[in-house]
């Protein structure tokens, strides 16, 4: 009777666990509108303004200083080669210094803006670099991704949503 009520115990656990990570999979967070930013533009790089900008893309928060940056980089670079949009902000950094690290590193932004007071950052209540946003087209957050970009993080949240905003057309 004992060894029953512990498989029970156990299969309900399973069960819910199994429930639980679909819906993590699945679920959306509620849209969010994009805060008006104030930036400057990165000196030597093109710049952008996200009023212009057309159809869903990716904002991506990032520092020449940040460690995990660089392991995202190429993901990026992937991510432009693929013709997904991404745009920069350069957060407290030195321009001398961003731009040393796209020279090294190769440049995945169709535009960069630099945040060198941080303010752009609180606005976008961004804790660390990276982080990247996915933005609709009609300039709601649609996903926010804390940490660098990895392949599961594109399969599981970065896709999905650009796929569900293609649809959305």
């Amino acid at each position: 009777m004992r060894v029953l009520r512990i498989l029970a115990i156990l299969a309900i656990a399973g069960l819910s666990g199994v429930l639980a990570w679909n819906w993590y999979q699945t679920y959306q967070a509620p849209r969010e509108p994009l805060p008006e930013l104030v930036l400057e533009p990165l000196e030597g790089q093109a710049g952008f303004d996200l009023a212009e900008v057309e159809g869903a893309y990716l904002l991506n928060v990032w520092g020449s200083w940040c460690a995990p940056c660089r392991i995202e980089h190429p993901v990026l670079l992937a991510l432009r080669a693929e013709g997904i949009p991404v745009y920069g902000i350069n957060w407290r950094d030195e321009p001398e210094a961003a731009n040393a690290f796209l020279a090294e590193l190769g440049n995945p932004y169709a535009g960069i803006m630099q945040d060198p007071d941080g303010h752009a950052a609180l606005a976008l209540q961004i804790s660390g670099a990276p982080e990247t946003l996915v933005i609709s087209r009609d300039g709601d957050i649609l996903v926010r991704w804390p940490g660098p970009i990895t392949a599961d993080v594109l399969r599981n949240r970065i896709y999905p949503a650009l796929e569900r905003e293609a649809r959305r057309g």
